[in-house]
């Protein structure tokens, strides 16, 4: 195989995605993270703040794209966001493309995709892994995010791959509805296994 093997590592919203890739570099694999390159290209003088604010106007200012206004232009608009997304995701295609030729000497890399079903970035990794818990405990961690409302989780829910239909597709699952040692235990264990592989 040439270069590392791809980890594709989704969840919907409040599964804890953010935590197991930060367990997954704990091991020594190094995390590409699509949120955080977005945020990036975003900021104060990032690639992208132009581009969105020719198709968007009025949704960037002095610190970069102002995020909450780019939302309430695109949001349920399907149309709008689709335009927004064919600016974004070519320049995070290129990031990605970057992080792989930086890492192309290690064993393990690890995309951290939120989206990666309903894109269809499942394709361009070699496994995925899903993270997943009840989905009494999903609302109950996203409903304590900050400006959270019980109709904006439900519309953000709508919008994502229904959990079963992840877990079915995934080639591992990784279970956050116990304790934080327990998932560490979960992580670590795949990691070995998956290197294992690679021997």
């Amino acid at each position: 195989m040439n270069g590392p093997l791809i980890i594709g590592l989704t969840g919907s919203i409040g599964m804890g995605k953010s935590t197991v890739a930060a367990m997954f570099a704990d091991e020594g694999v190094p995390v590409f993270d699509a949120d955080a390159a977005v945020h990036e290209l975003q900021k104060a003088g990032g690639a992208l703040v132009p581009a969105i604010e020719s198709a968007f106007p009025g949704t960037t200012g002095a610190d970069g794209v102002d995020r909450k206004a780019l939302g309430a232009a695109v949001f349920g608009d399907r149309d709008r966001l689709a335009k927004l997304e064919s600016i974004i995701h070519p320049a995070v295609a290129e990031q990605r493309i970057a992080f792989l030729r930086d890492h192309a000497d290690v064993d393990l890399v690890l995309f951290d995709i939120p989206l990666l079903f309903e894109k269809g970035g499942h394709k361009g990794v070699d496994c995925v892994v899903v993270v997943s818990s009840s989905y009494a405990l999903q609302r109950e961690r996203v409903l304590a995010r900050p400006g959270m409302t019980a109709e904006k989780f439900d519309q953000i829910v709508a919008l994502q791959m229904h959990d079963a239909d992840k877990r079915a597709l995934a080639d591992h699952v990784i279970e956050t509805g116990q304790s934080l040692e327990q998932t560490r235990h979960n992580v670590r264990d795949l990691v070995k296994k998956l290197r294992a592989g690679l021997a």
